[in-house]
């Protein structure tokens, strides 16, 4: 189904980089079409985990930050996989189909969450398996994609974090300054037929363009660069409905907690543009004018933004960030600018 599926994809125009959509002729002009019109993106750039067994329900519980137990069929969550150090291991939405939960991440981390999942299974009866070649993965976005995905398959979920099935689709609505959706699709014509259907109307993007979308949402990503850099709360996971502070045990939750009920928190995630004509990538480090030896912060995320320079998601010392004088790489590297996240942090 993959091969058919990029085979259809270049026959609409894209071109591929690492064996993933770059763009689809003008990478400038998606940019730009993104914060203004319909835009969707195929989303190869995401793996999908499936977990199901008997136990499956109790096991995920006891592994995850969030609570498993109010996951039904129309809901999906944020959830953080994390180290006995409290630090992120894998970060993934999660989403069931019938009596299986699939754990949606970025696939260069799939494979080290996939193997460390499956060290505690133990005597459970869970089974785990990459399944990411059963989905095909398209992001939809804009002021209009209500309406489209509407008309196109009959319904879309009402709010974020609320999940809809239809046929072969499987349609996730996830944050976004504009409506945003992740539609799993497990045919390739029920794929086709709705790339088709956008395309009458709106735009086909690259992964750039719609990663922009997630930065703009201020909802954070773990890379295999940022694995166990952060713990949950410094990427804001506790406001973007990641955490659940009285589920039970889950590993590293005890420092998680205490640094919630302590007030022990001294990073936290910002949004922010950055004056560069070169890449910023996951893990770069940012430092203070004061300050050329000890890093302030790092990239979550980073990408071109249409107005120049990039758009990030950077992990900052709060002190910090209340100070400004930010750069990338260096006290004298290029600026990062903190603008405001779509959502408040905690009083």
């Amino acid at each position: 189904m993959k091969t058919d599926w990029k085979e259809f994809l270049i026959k609409t125009g894209a071109e591929y980089e690492d064996d993933l959509v770059a763009h689809y002729g003008n990478p400038e002009q998606e940019l730009e079409i993104v914060n203004s019109g319909l835009v969707f993106s195929d989303l190869g750039y995401l793996g999908v985990i499936a977990a199901h067994g008997k136990d499956v329900e109790s096991f995920l519980q006891n592994q995850f930050s969030n609570d498993i137990s109010r996951l039904a069929e129309n809901i999906s969550q944020l959830n953080a996989y994390c180290s006995p150090k409290g630090r992120i291991l894998g970060l993934f939405r999660l989403f069931r189909i019938g009596d299986t939960f699939y754990m949606r991440l970025p696939a260069d981390t799939l494979d080290a969450v996939l193997q460390r999942l499956r060290m505690y299974v133990l005597r459970a009866d869970v089974t785990l398996e990459d399944v990411s070649e059963n989905f095909l993965r398209i992001g939809v976005t804009g002021d209009t994609a209500v309406q489209e995905l509407t008309d196109a398959i009959g319904a879309v979920p009402a709010e974020s974090n609320h999940v809809i099935h239809r046929g072969d689709l499987t349609v996730l609505r996830v944050p976004g300054v504009h409506p945003r959706f992740e539609v799993y699709a497990t045919s390739l014509e029920a794929a086709t037929g709705l790339w088709d259907t956008l395309n009458v109307r709106g735009a086909p993007v690259g992964l750039s363009a719609w990663r922009l979308t997630e930065i703009q949402a201020g909802i954070p990503a773990i890379f295999e660069e940022t694995t166990e850099l952060f713990v949950p709360q410094m990427v804001n996971l506790q406001l973007v409905d990641g955490l659940d502070f009285k589920k039970g045990c889950y590993p590293g939750q005890e420092i998680v907690a205490r640094m919630q009920y302590l007030g022990t928190l001294k990073r936290r995630m910002y949004l922010g543009r950055i004056d560069t004509g070169s890449a910023p990538h996951p893990a770069d480090e940012l430092y203070t004018e004061d300050d050329s030896r000890q890093a302030a912060g790092r990239i979550v995320d980073a990408q071109p933004h249409p107005d120049g320079g990039y758009a990030a998601l950077a992990v900052l010392q709060i002190q910090a960030a209340a100070a400004g004088n930010l750069h990338l790489g260096n006290s004298t590297g290029p600026a990062f600018a903190v603008e405001d996240l779509p959502y408040a942090f905690e009083p």
